[in-house]
């Protein structure tokens, strides 16, 4: 039996209007290593999918209760295939949308060789849990920012579609246990338009957030929601091979800014008895999502975690 840990936690933060305030921490739901875990919730079930591990590109688990209990699909491969321009087992953070017409979409971080970066790409399918087939070049590289990771859809209330993701700055270097400790290299969160079909990018990318002083030398793992017509993008910041790894949020008026982030994280280490948690996925509605937490170090571990929240206009901390 997965052990169970609760608390309520206080977030505060500096918009009055529509707050995460509080969060119940269940799990890990899923022992074994599975990080940066996305959520899609469809009719037949609940799915997570998550980073490589070992031969596996894409990891799949399911829930047939709603998010409470998960099991992993061993031996399951969401994208058997990464597509011609990428490298196997290099793949990172996927995120799957159901495009509404019978299609999934997976969105996917890869290793490219001719770029020598990672990039994101698009990969569809009929049934949610695969396997999925690779659009035959990827959406952005960004390689002179560092590569393209950490890609997240979302679909406004006027039907438009979007991803979001993080030019990764941190692979250009600058020391540290995750790279760019000098903080020399930004590492933006990026908004790039997407053509009605998901998976062809419109116009140019634009961006929406960058680290702060408190976020350490990097922030990545974007995903966006609208709660109650506001944006919400939720964020991890600091190194992930760290205890200062985190779950922050910002939110904004218009889903191209300006975003304000939270003045202190969801979670951090200690949490729940939690050690660095990250590469969080919220459900559509805000109420519900996943992300990952270290339970080993070496070799890097990271189970699955869920939570529970509660959204009010009242500013509380603990």
């Amino acid at each position: 039996m997965p052990s169970f840990r609760s608390r309520i936690f206080f977030a505060l933060i500096s918009l009055a209007a529509l707050p995460l305030t509080w969060a119940i921490v269940n799990g890990p739901v899923i022992s074994a290593n599975f990080p940066d875990p996305a959520i899609l919730v469809t009719s037949g079930g609940t799915y997570a999918f998550a980073t490589n591990s070992g031969n596996i590109n894409i990891q799949v688990a399911t829930s047939t209760d709603g998010g409470v209990t998960w099991e992993l699909q061993s031996g399951v491969d969401a994208l058997p295939n990464v597509g011609s321009w990428a490298t196997a087992n290099s793949t990172w953070a996927p995120d799957v949308i159901d495009r509404g017409d019978g299609t999934f979409v997976m969105y996917y971080a890869a290793w490219s060789t001719s770029h020598s970066t990672h990039c994101v790409a698009a990969a569809t399918s009929v049934t949610p849990a695969g396997p999925y087939t690779p659009e035959s070049h990827p959406i952005a590289c960004q390689t002179s920012g560092g590569g393209a990771i950490d890609p997240a859809g979302f679909q406004d209330t006027n039907g438009t579609r979007y991803i979001v993701y993080k030019v990764d700055g941190s692979s250009l270097g600058g020391g540290g246990p995750c790279g760019n400790a000098n903080g020399e290299y930004s590492t933006p969160i990026m908004l790039q338009e997407m053509e009605a079909d998901g998976v062809t990018p419109t116009g140019e990318p634009v961006q929406i957030l960058d680290r702060g002083q408190s976020d350490g030398p990097l922030i990545e793992a974007p995903a966006l929601i609208l709660h109650n017509g506001t944006y919400v993008l939720f964020f991890s910041s600091n190194c992930y091979n760290t205890d200062l790894y985190d779950i922050s949020y910002a939110t904004a008026p218009s889903i191209s800014g300006p975003y304000t982030k939270a003045s202190s994280p969801l979670l951090i280490t200690d949490d729940d008895g939690l050690t660095a948690p990250g590469g969080a996925t919220p459900r559509l509605d805000g109420e519900f999502m996943v992300f990952h937490a270290t339970v080993n170090t070496n070799p890097l571990t990271r189970y699955m975690y869920t939570a529970t929240a509660t959204w009010n206009g009242t500013i509380v901390s603990t």
